[in-house]
């Protein structure tokens, strides 16, 4: 079992969700972050006043999976993000989970995953 965190640009969402669906990956947790890459700060004005912003919108995408499913998450979210080659996409990241257990039933393991 395997956790995937990935961090995506926010308009890419709907289209990573569409990929992941079409695998047949329907559990997913979706949380908006923000972060720093190698991005140029954002110059914004408030009120008449400007602000530097260094730490930008970011979604942080997390999928809970069996072993066999790692590569087809990776493949949907690559596929959608390497289509616009000229700024950071974000990154993934790909860890182990020692126990899953469904509260409902009480299942463990590979079968508490779905």
């Amino acid at each position: 079992m395997k956790l995937v965190i990935a961090i995506i640009q926010p308009e890419e969402l709907p289209y990573i969700k569409e990929e992941l669906l079409k695998r047949e990956i329907y559990k997913f947790t979706v949380t908006n972050a923000k972060g720093q890459g190698k991005e140029i700060p954002v110059q914004e004005v408030y009120r008449g006043i400007s602000h530097e912003i260094t730490l930008l919108k970011k979604v942080r995408l997390e999928i809970a999976v069996n072993n066999e499913y790692v590569d087809s998450v990776v493949d949907a979210i690559t596929t959608v993000a390497q289509k616009d080659g000229d700024k950071g996409r974000g990154k993934i990241f790909i860890l182990p989970i020692e126990e899953c257990i469904r509260i409902r039933t009480g299942e463990r393991g590979k079968e508490a995953i779905g």
